[in-house]
């Protein structure tokens, strides 16, 4: 059973990408600091408690564990943050990836999969991207991920560091068994925060611009489950170990849903109105943001099973009330 360094691990999307790579026979080593994630996520291998600026924690658990690759999730990811705070973001994502990147080399660790976004195109009206498309980002957040894409691409022509890209927009739903789901302080994400609007967890939810150029004048966004998400980034790592070489992946289901649609689709899944109020715009958001998956299904096998947004709403919604 193979080792497999997951950064971020304690996280939303990496801890449930611990659990599929356990499930696919290998040892996830979840990596983390814990500063957004949590150690109770951390159920499918060891936990190493470490941050990615860390170089000599780094060398240690590669040494402990000369890990077959590495899934690297752990960065800082709230666009309205980025735009107040865009050092904040360059410090933490590039600055870490790049201590992680040379670490992974040194280690002799040479296949990295890593956890971009769509976000790297900007704002696109009427497009469904792919791979692609012209990349010009709004915020420190796309911009830090696309530097680090350029950083891979450079480790690889003067070290051999193959790396596989997954670019994708809003990660939704929980690991439909119940195991690991969603728990961000202070929580952000829509879904999540209609399930606390609609419990009475926090007074409404709001919604950040209603006058943009859309049929209902919110913003337009693609989901995908997490569930599918993870079983994408371990056939990712399936690519690279057998020798397939560096490849950028979009995901995606190329059907947008604006807020006000999946206001509406949480009422139907959960039967229960969602307090809303409505607000400005937010800085740095998009008006419209689709990407297609055409290069990870042909290529990669990849097949979203539960990216429809009422299944996505439901095991949201069945994680959410089983935390109490």
């Amino acid at each position: 059973m193979a080792h497999v360094l997951v950064t971020g691990g304690a996280g939303y999307i990496g801890a449930h990408a611990c659990k599929a790579l356990a499930r696919a026979g290998h040892v996830p080593v979840c990596y983390d600091n814990l500063s957004t994630g949590w150690a109770e996520a951390v159920k499918f291998g060891p936990l190493e408690r470490g941050d990615l600026a860390d170089r000599a924690r780094l060398d240690a658990v590669f040494a402990a564990y000369r890990p077959v690759g590495v899934m690297h999730f752990a960065a800082f990811s709230q666009v309205g943050e980025a735009m107040r705070d865009p050092g904040k973001y360059w410090r933490n994502n590039v600055g870490g990836s790049l201590t992680l990147i040379e670490a992974a080399v040194a280690a002799g660790c040479l296949n990295m999969v890593f956890s971009s976004t769509c976000a790297v195109y900007g704002d696109q009206d009427g497009v469904t991207l792919d791979e692609d498309s012209a990349q010009a980002p709004l915020n420190a957040y796309g911009a830090s991920k696309r530097a680090i894409e350029d950083m891979l691409r450079d480790f690889e022509a003067s070290h051999g560091l193959t790396s596989v890209i997954f670019r994708y927009f809003n990660v939704a739903g929980a690991d439909p068994e119940g195991e690991v789901g969603e728990a961000h302080d202070p929580e952000t994400h829509l879904i999540p925060v209609m399930l606390e609007a609609i419990e009475g967890r926090r007074p409404a939810l709001t919604i950040h611009g209603t006058d943009y150029p859309t049929p209902d004048g919110t913003c337009i966004r693609d989901y995908i489950h997490v569930s599918d998400l993870v079983a994408a980034h371990v056939l990712g790592l399936d690519w690279l170990l057998a020798g397939k070489g560096s490849r950028v992946f979009n995901l995606g289901t190329g059907t947008g849903y604006s807020v006000r649609q999946v206001i509406e689709a949480s009422h139907a899944v959960t039967n229960r109105p969602v307090p809303h109020s409505e607000g400005p715009r937010r800085g740095g958001d998009a008006v419209r943001l689709v990407s297609g998956s055409a290069r990870a299904e042909t290529e990669l096998g990849w097949v979203p099973e539960r990216s429809d947004l009422p299944t996505m709403i439901q095991d949201a919604w069945k994680w959410f009330q089983s935390q109490g």
